[in-house]
């Protein structure tokens, strides 16, 4: 085909009733040139009958030549620190086959603008699916494996749900690496704080989410620490400093008031509030 890379060969007998490129080599297509035959498959594609052989060669060129999208989409998770980036291109690739088998020409939109959502999503879930909350040591990864599977087990054999030791029977383990099993399995999912904790929404009752029912942090305890740390300064400070603290703060008395009680100016007193107050808060700070 004119303009297109070398990538594109000539028209196979096999496919040549479906009247479709042979692409020898799909690797050398360059990314417009995939764009361009892109949509001459998805038309295509449109006719053939499912499972045939032309059927079958133009979806598997047209995952061939957007593997470029799946790998420009899991450059964004190549940090994750989960999985390798073979895996989450597997995982991408089925993104891609989803996004071509749903794809419709009569919406007029670009395949990769369509396509990239569906790669990025299917890699989002990979991560979601596999990827513990809390970092635990990898053996205990693999317990909380052996554990799911010993628990179905021995459920479908008791008819009950087993019991520490009967688990640490079951896979000739101490109850206590059970136990440590067990714990360490909580951390496979972390918990919404946005998650409802009762049964539902009514008139009376509204729902409750994690977050309306978890304690917060009392402002009131930064005044306490504030006042333990301030205890020892006062006690440090002179006995006019500390009358005239007590006059301000603790009767709430103004300066002219304070000034008529020490026989002071009330430009005096205020020279005396500032440093005394400078000192404390400097202590404070310290």
């Amino acid at each position: 085909m004119p303009g297109l890379s070398d990538g594109v060969g000539p028209r196979e007998t096999s496919v040549a009733g479906s009247e479709l490129p042979w692409i020898e080599d799909t690797d050398k297509v360059a990314p417009k040139d995939a764009r361009a035959l892109s949509k001459i498959f998805f038309d295509k594609l449109q006719t053939l009958e499912e499972g045939t052989r032309e059927y079958q060669y133009a979806r598997n060129t047209l995952i061939e030549m957007n593997l470029t999208l799946v790998q420009f989409a899991a450059r964004r998770f190549r940090n994750r620190g989960s999985g390798d980036m073979e895996e989450i291109i597997q995982v991408g690739t089925i993104g891609l086959i989803k996004a071509i088998d749903r794809f419709d020409l009569t919406r007029e939109v670009e395949f990769a603008s369509f396509a990239v959502p569906y790669i990025t999503g299917e890699i989002k879930r990979f991560f979601r699916d596999t990827t513990w909350a809390v970092h635990v040591p990898r053996r205990l990864q693999e317990l909380r494996v052996e554990l799911v599977r010993a628990k179905e087990n021995l459920f479908a054999r008791l008819d009950r749900d087993p019991t520490v030791k009967e688990l640490a029977d079951y896979l000739d383990l101490t109850e206590e690496e059970v136990t440590e099993g067990i714990v360490a399995s909580n951390g496979y999912v972390a918990g919404s704080l946005e998650a409802p904790t009762d049964g539902g929404e009514s008139a009376v009752m509204p729902t409750r989410t994690l977050s309306d029912v978890m304690g917060g942090a009392d402002p009131a305890m930064e005044t306490v620490e504030d006042l333990h740390t301030l205890a020892p300064l006062l006690e440090g400070l002179e006995e006019r400093e500390r009358r005239l603290i007590e006059l301000r703060f603790g009767q709430e008395m103004t300066q002219a008031q304070i000034g008529a009680e020490l026989g002071v100016s009330q430009m005096h007193v205020s020279r005396l509030l500032t440093g005394t107050l400078l000192k404390l808060r400097t202590g404070m700070l310290a």
